[in-house]
């Protein structure tokens, strides 16, 4: 006998899954309007992070709730890592590679003010040493994201923070230790180390190294901004991604 409320459950997930089919801005408009209720946390999570349902009348998904209340204290980063989230959403929604989910910030949120990003369904197993070893046809966009992190950069690149959903996109999350003005990228993505740029990435890269979009500004530091122009620029310059010639500049733990 199914259990009660099992068939209302299965109907979600149903909608869910047809949601995710709308677009970005349907996907945005829904986290930031939708009432959010709490589904559970993700215990391996260095910070509190949680899985919520997002409700907008029949319009529903699952969505990552991550609450400034929290955060650990960084030397490194201020208070307010939710905003890292959502400036490299629209730094990806700037450059028009899709590769991180929608996030929004929600200052209504359960337990307060944090970004909401939504849920992408995926094998966790199927994380970046998998793919870049059994899955050839991704490289191309594994490439992408290695110079999304250069720009970004990103601290904290794991392995499981790179997704393969179920069609086959690779998404990358967990973008809240980014956009430090000193440079200091920390990544698993070093398979790609000195090859080329593909141009197009360069093309899109460009208008970045002249002005940084208000909406992305408005969430660092004036040194963070300069800093992510210099980024762009050197790469543009470069044309190849860089290479760790220390050795050292992996994230811990790996995956």
């Amino acid at each position: 006998m199914a259990h009660p409320g099992s068939a209302d459950r299965a109907q979600r997930e149903l909608d869910r899954r047809v949601a995710e089919a709308v677009n970005a801005d349907q996907q945005e408009a829904l986290l930031t309007e939708g009432d959010i209720t709490l589904v559970g946390r993700i215990a391996e999570s260095s910070n509190a992070t949680f899985v919520a349902e997002v409700t907008r009348g029949s319009d529903y998904t699952w969505a990552i709730y991550k609450p400034e209340s929290g955060e650990r204290p960084l030397w490194d980063f201020e208070p307010g890592l939710y905003k890292r989230e959502r400036a490299a959403y629209l730094l990806d929604s700037a450059l028009g590679w899709g590769l991180v989910p929608p996030t929004v910030i929600r200052d209504d949120a359960p337990l307060g003010v944090g970004s909401l990003q939504w849920f992408i369904d995926c094998d966790p197993a199927l994380h970046y040493f998998r793919l870049v070893r059994e899955e050839p046809e991704t490289h191309d966009r594994l490439r992408q994201l290695a110079a999304f992190d250069v720009v970004s950069n990103n601290t904290d690149r794991k392995g499981g923070h790179v997704l393969r959903d179920e069609h086959g996109a690779i998404w990358a999350i967990d973008h809240g230790l980014c956009f430090a003005a000193t440079f200091k990228l920390r990544t698993v993505i070093w398979d790609f180390a000195g090859e080329p740029v593909a141009p197009g990435v360069l093309a899109d890269l460009a208008p970045l190294a002249d002005a940084v979009p208000d909406e992305i500004a408005a969430l660092l530091n004036p040194q963070e901004v300069r800093a992510l122009r210099r980024r762009a620029r050197r790469i543009i310059d470069a044309g190849i991604l860089p290479v760790d010639e220390s050795g050292y500049a992996w994230p811990w733990p790996l995956i």
